[in-house]
């Protein structure tokens, strides 16, 4: 009985392609924005999560400040002695990278363009994931003697000479010159959005010396060895910074110690609650789509009146009526669900590809947005199929 009646559905929708696809249009777009939101979202969040290791793992970053921006301009930077006392007394930090950071103009004979200047040691590569694409790091004479070398990202390369090597070439950065002495491997966008490969890196007493114009140190980059824990390393660093910077008990923090994990955990979560509300959104044209389909049914209960007398009238039941108009609904926003999911395959790689996020089939929303579409078809088939179920047989034999 099933069967015959899906194939009384197929054949009712048959008969009116074009107002069958105008029915299902809203369940069409509602399971594609559904589906393209959540999967894109998913997408920006694995961006954000790989983006984030590239940063380097098990890595603290030290700040002067509570906070981003000018409300830590009060608060003092810290000084090379800072390094040595965190090299002496934390065991379990293995790498501690001192950080200048200057924005400056890098020229190449007749090409010039604006970039940061990093003053650091070579802890900075490793510690930040680094990796050479060509050339060197710098020596320890070069950082004990501040010499002017510098080894620069994939973006300064591009800008200043363009497919031949910077190995060897001297670049000026404002008024004095620098040798390149190694050029780094690509790493793309950090999870801020800012080009990491726009960055040229140089000894960090050079950097002091020629651009800085003291011995500050706005940041540190401190790696903590495999298996030691984060959280205890942070404690430690955070009472040895609090007795160097003389702040007494009453007092609060002025630098904030951060860690990788706590950056994706705060990323991750801002991008799936923005999906979250992305894909709420788009469900709303999904009760759309399902109101549209209530109507359109109701029109085909009122159209086939006599048809359904004729069937009543002979004896079919009025459940097989009902369950005849209710499975036609339940086809209609089947299908569109169907529909749905295929253009949101191919809106999700495309878009994917357009925005440099990794493409992530999920077949948990994919699932669920096909569930939900087919329920639509339920809910809102069942009222004009119980209307059709209910009618008279004498008076739907009547109707012209």
């Amino acid at each position: 009985m099933v069967w015959n009646t899906l194939l009384l559905a197929l054949r009712a929708i048959r008969r009116n392609v074009m107002r069958s696809f105008l029915t299902i249009l809203g369940i069409v777009i509602g399971v594609a924005a559904v589906v393209t939101m959540v999967t894109l979202g998913n997408g920006a969040t694995r961006s954000v999560s790989d983006q984030i290791a590239s940063m380097g793992s098990n890595l603290l970053m030290v700040l002067p400040g509570q906070r981003f921006g000018p409300g830590s301009a009060g608060a003092p930077d810290f000084k090379s002695r800072d390094v040595e006392a965190i090299r002496g007394q934390i065991a379990a930090a293995s790498l501690i990278a001192p950080v200048v950071i200057k924005s400056a103009t890098a020229v190449f004979q007749a090409e010039n363009w604006s970039t940061s200047v990093v003053g650091t040691n070579d802890d900075y590569f490793e510690a930040g994931n680094w990796t050479l694409a060509d050339g060197r790091t710098f020596t320890d004479a070069e950082l004990r003697a501040g010499k002017a070398v510098c080894v620069i990202g994939q973006t300064v390369r591009e800008k200043l000479f363009g497919g031949q090597s910077p190995i060897g070439a001297p670049i000026r950065i404002k008024q004095f010159s620098c040798d390149v002495i190694g050029l780094l491997k690509a790493k793309g966008q950090s999870a801020m959005g800012s080009d990491q490969d726009d960055t040229v890196v140089m000894p960090l007493r050079a950097v002091q010396r020629r651009l800085a114009g003291n011995q500050d140190i706005s940041r540190l980059m401190i790696s903590v060895r495999q298996g030691a824990s984060i959280d205890a390393v942070k404690e430690q660093l955070t009472l040895l910074l609090r007795e160097r910077r003389n702040i007494s008990e009453a007092e609060d923090d002025d630098f904030r110690v951060m860690d990788t994990r706590q950056i994706a955990e705060t990323l991750t979560a801002t991008t799936k609650i923005l999906t979250m509300l992305l894909g709420a959104v788009a469900a709303v044209s999904l009760l759309v789509g399902g109101i549209g389909i209530m109507n359109i049914m109701l029109v085909s209960v009122t159209e086939r009146t006599r048809e359904i007398g004729i069937r009543l009238a002979i004896g079919a039941l009025e459940r097989e009526v009902l369950l005849q108009f209710l499975i036609e609904a339940v086809v209609l926003s089947s299908l569109g669900g169907l529909i749905g999911i295929l253009l949101a395959t191919t809106a999700s790689i495309a878009l994917s590809n357009v925005m440099q996020m990794p493409y992530l089939f999920d077949p948990t929303i994919n699932l669920l947005s096909f569930t939900f579409s087919a329920a639509i078809g339920v809910i809102f088939g069942y009222f004009p199929a119980r209307r059709a179920a209910r009618l008279d047989p004498i008076e739907a034999l009547r109707h012209e």
